[in-house]
């Protein structure tokens, strides 16, 4: 039993049960464009909880892909992506030694999903975890790998129930599901318009009872589909709040993604770290939902010219960089009534910190450590313990 495990137990936590291993009540989200890959995602495994890897573009991180399929054909940039993703899962299941989970993030919304999931099979995640849409075909695309964990992400308990009882007729339950609010989440949100960000039918305080009814009304154990909650979660206080609710464990984003192993640049992390809670907006992406970011120069500029965008919009004859990334989107599709950018371009740009023409997704809530950058253990051991361990001493 390693040292966290010890610390869970001391704190009167239970580990998360997932595919009949026991986790750390912690889980990593996927955050793409490349910001939660191997590293992030292999140290959070390696501590004994589950690290996500978030599929979309991750030939970003990998030069000699994108030298192949930068200017090239979306066959070549789709093969890439998926030479890009194994590579990422054996890499991060090297960090781990064994260790905990590794599971891949898959936006549904994406319009290769189906192929980011079978190559997910095929390398060897221990997980998929779906949502930005309604995962209700997920159980048909792993019959090659039938004992992976499935885990959707949905935000209220009609979605969940739905979901639910769509797998049931296919003989398959969700090994967990992750409820995140859109009121505090980064990046897409759960919901159908910014206003509804704060209809209460999302807080944890109603879904998660709602769906411990619902689980007792179908004959489901309330173990047998572990409830992971996200969103706005930055304390051990409101961990033992959500868990004494009736969840299972929390997911976080982005106080992973400014730890000091998050593979993004480290002046990506910065914006983050030094976000005011004003400069965190909400406006529309380009795949038509609700989306949370940092109001950098290029988001502010943006948002000031979107009228103009929006009455200049109109269908292009390919996207942009010949990836059709999204199944919708509104800059290629000219869907005046949502985003008008490339979302792949603005997150690769982030990626590297660049300000002036990325897109840094971010949660509303406030970092566990503020503005300090620390290692990935000393965020899951104040999670845990409520104790904030003393920042590493620089060196000389």
């Amino acid at each position: 039993m390693n040292e966290l495990f010890k610390k869970m137990i001391e704190n009167h936590l239970s580990p998360l049960v997932l595919k009949g291993r026991q986790l750390l009540p912690i889980v990593q989200g996927g955050m793409g464009v490349g910001v939660s890959a191997h590293r992030l995602a292999g140290t959070v495994a390696s501590l004994g909880a589950m690290g996500t890897i978030a599929s979309i573009d991750l030939r970003r991180c990998h030069q000699d892909l994108m030298e192949v399929s930068q200017h090239a054909d979306k066959k070549t940039v789709d093969e890439a992506n998926l030479t890009a993703l194994d590579r990422e899962i054996k890499a991060a299941q090297k960090i781990a030694q064994g260790a905990g989970m590794i599971a891949v993030n898959v936006m549904k919304a994406v319009s290769e999903y189906a192929n980011y999931v079978r190559q997910s099979c095929r390398s060897g995640a221990d997980a998929i975890v779906m949502g930005a849409g309604l995962p209700l075909d997920l159980p048909d695309l792993v019959d090659e790998k039938p004992n992976i964990g499935l885990i959707p992400i949905l935000s209220d308990a009609r979605g969940i129930q739905l979901v639910i009882k769509k797998w049931m007729r296919k003989g398959r339950l969700p090994d967990a599901v992750v409820i995140e609010h859109p009121r505090y989440a980064a990046g897409h949100l759960g919901a159908a318009k910014v206003e509804d960000l704060n209809d209460p039918r999302f807080d944890f305080e109603q879904v998660l009872p709602a769906t411990h009814e619902f689980f007792r009304n179908e004959g489901i154990g309330e173990k047998d589909i572990p409830l992971i909650v996200a969103g706005g979660i930055n304390s051990h206080n409101r961990v033992r709040q959500l868990v004494d609710m009736g969840a299972s464990g929390v997911q976080l984003g982005t106080a992973f993604a400014v730890t000091q192993e998050g593979d993004a640049a480290e002046s990506f992390k910065q914006v983050l770290l030094n976000a005011k809670p004003e400069e965190v907006v909400e406006f529309i992406s380009v795949a038509g939902l609700p989306a949370r970011a940092v109001r950098t120069p290029w988001l502010e500029n943006y948002l000031k010219f979107l009228p103009k965008l929006t009455a200049a919009a109109h269908k292009k004859p390919r996207c942009s960089v010949k990836f059709d990334c999204l199944s919708q989107c509104g800059l290629r599709d000219g869907i005046a009534k949502i985003g008008q950018f490339c979302i792949d371009i603005q997150l690769a740009a982030a990626l590297r910190g660049d300000q002036m023409k990325g897109l840094f997704f971010r949660g509303a809530s406030s970092l566990p450590f503020g503005s300090e950058m620390r290692p990935v253990k000393d965020l899951i051991e104040y999670l845990l313990t409520g104790i904030k361990p003393e920042a590493a001493k620089p060196t000389a």
